[in-house]
């Protein structure tokens, strides 16, 4: 490790927080070995329905070395997402909160490339490369590699310090940096209020998901007809769902974000139950501009406000 590791690591931090990540830590570039076992029986058992997207590049889901030549460090990053408000009609149909501003891929990965940048400037030549959630990178893992946080019942990293209404992105690079002490406790104790409150049973045990059942799969992922076995389960949700993470008591300390970019579109929160149910796909093209919820399209959500209709609404719950 080079004598001026400890400080490119405190200057790097320092910049990332200046860019408005929230949380910064960093991993030593290693094989995964205890993940190694894990993904591939999630795989084995069909837990990722029909994503078969993840079945592919297995080695390099496990080992950043072969992503980035010669890679060192995987500096792990949070980005806050959580609103200030939320959609006004309660009987309105919903988006996960993450999906209310602009495409979090597009501003992250901005954030990403200037912080690349910053290093290159300031340290010299260093190479590497950015994920945000649209490589074969274990994210989760980093993240708790590098201290963010613990993986909880609901898969989700969970930081004591703001809860999980965050997104997470990776700059995988080749300079020796000081890893940060990885997160080892389990700090959802006997709590089991994400897995009592999913609708669908989509939490099979703690941090396993079977994406088949998962609501946010069903209204994003999945490209067939949503099977007729969640009529009654699956209330309102158009787009995501937030449940295990309204319900998470970790949540309480979570605070608006500042980030201008994921502000709501105009009228997003303002728009009332039938104004969803008669959207038009000119209405549609000029709501999402820009935004993850055209990952869906105009037909996906469509499929999903018909399926909504089918369904009485019901009261979403949220942490005590």
């Amino acid at each position: 490790m080079r004598p001026n590791s400890v400080n490119y690591t405190q200057l790097i931090k320092d910049e990332a927080l200046r860019l408005g990540f929230q949380q910064c830590g960093i991993a030593k570039a290693d094989f995964l070995e205890e993940e190694a076992p894990r993904l591939e029986k999630w795989l084995k058992n069909q837990h990722h329905g029909s994503m078969s997207y993840m079945e592919n590049h297995f080695d390099k889901r496990l080992d950043p070395r072969i992503l980035v030549d010669d890679a060192k460090s995987v500096i792990s990053l949070t980005l806050n997402y959580f609103p200030e408000q939320q959609q006004i009609d309660p009987d309105a149909p919903r988006i996960s909160k993450y999906a209310y501003g602009k495409d979090y891929h597009l501003v992250i990965k901005d954030k990403l490339f200037q912080l690349l940048g910053f290093i290159q400037e300031q340290i010299g030549e260093v190479s590497g490369r950015a994920f945000v959630d649209s490589a074969p990178v274990l994210d989760r893992a980093w993240a708790k590699r590098a201290g963010i946080g613990w993986v909880g019942k609901n898969s989700n990293i969970i930081s004591k310090k703001t809860g999980s209404f965050f997104f997470l992105a990776e700059l995988i690079i080749d300079l020796d940096l000081v890893p940060d002490q990885p997160f080892t406790t389990d700090h959802c104790g006997s709590c089991t209020k994400c897995i009592d409150a999913c609708p669908t049973d989509a939490i099979l045990s703690p941090a396993i998901i079977d994406a088949n059942k998962c609501i946010s799969y069903l209204t994003i992922e999945l490209r067939d007809e949503i099977p007729a076995q969640f009529n009654q389960q699956m209330g309102n949700w158009m787009f995501g769902c937030d449940i295990c993470q309204d319900v998470c008591p970790w949540n309480r300390f979570a605070v608006p974000n500042q980030e201008p970019e994921f502000q709501p579109a105009p009228n997003l929160l303002e728009m009332k139950r039938d104004d969803w149910l008669d959207i038009t796909e000119d209405v549609f093209s000029k709501l999402f501009k820009n935004s993850a919820v055209k990952r869906t399209k105009f037909k996906g959500l469509v499929r999903n406000l018909d399926f909504i209709k089918q369904n009485p609404v019901n009261e979403t719950p949220t942490s005590e």
